[in-house]
């Protein structure tokens, strides 16, 4: 059975006619909305990350605020927040627009935000060779706010650090403080 057999045979089970007029077309627009929210899954991360040489960049580099859509594995319905990512380069750096391709490769793929927050970190560590990375996400997830508890102003909050960021509490402290 096909993606678009699918969708279909959902709007049979929750009652629904698939041969109403503005249904008629929804199988095909869920499947193509699904190849673009899952399109992560035909991306390697790390080909994103294009490097470049350090020339004495010794700070902590910090991008904020870097927005990103997911889907939650249990429910499979969405999940959105903001990314702040920092790493303290060694040798080397990666354009800035990398950092959010990087954000997205993981974002399209179903997700739960813990596993979210480590892949980005993990990746970013293992591909710059950086001094230490930092990452904190926030996350509303639809799967808390449309059903269940029904908690439409409940935030998740996840971090990840890597390197000098985990032994340093001055360190993490710095990036918390740049967040504000």
């Amino acid at each position: 059975m096909n993606t678009q057999d699918c969708i279909r045979q959902i709007l049979i089970n929750i009652g629904e006619d698939p041969d109403r007029e503005g249904l008629v077309e929804t199988p095909k627009r869920v499947a193509k909305a699904q190849k673009d929210f899952f399109s992560g899954y035909h991306t390697d991360p790390k080909s994103v990350l294009k490097t470049f040489s350090n020339e004495g960049y010794k700070e902590m580099l910090l991008v904020r605020n870097i927005d990103y859509f997911s889907h939650c594995e249990h429910h499979m319905v969405p999940f959105y927040g903001k990314v702040h990512l920092a790493y303290i380069p060694d040798k080397k750096i990666t354009g800035l627009s990398k950092l959010p391709r990087l954000v997205e490769v993981f974002a399209k793929r179903l997700q739960n935000q813990e596993r979210l927050t480590v892949q980005i970190a993990k990746t970013l560590y293992q591909q710059l060779k950086p001094k230490g990375v930092a990452i904190a996400m926030t996350g509303t997830h639809l799967c808390m706010c449309a059903r269940g508890v029904k908690q439409i102003n409940a935030e998740t909050v996840t971090t990840a650090f890597y390197g000098d960021f985990e032994t340093s509490d001055a360190l993490r402290n710095d990036f918390f403080n740049q967040l504000n």
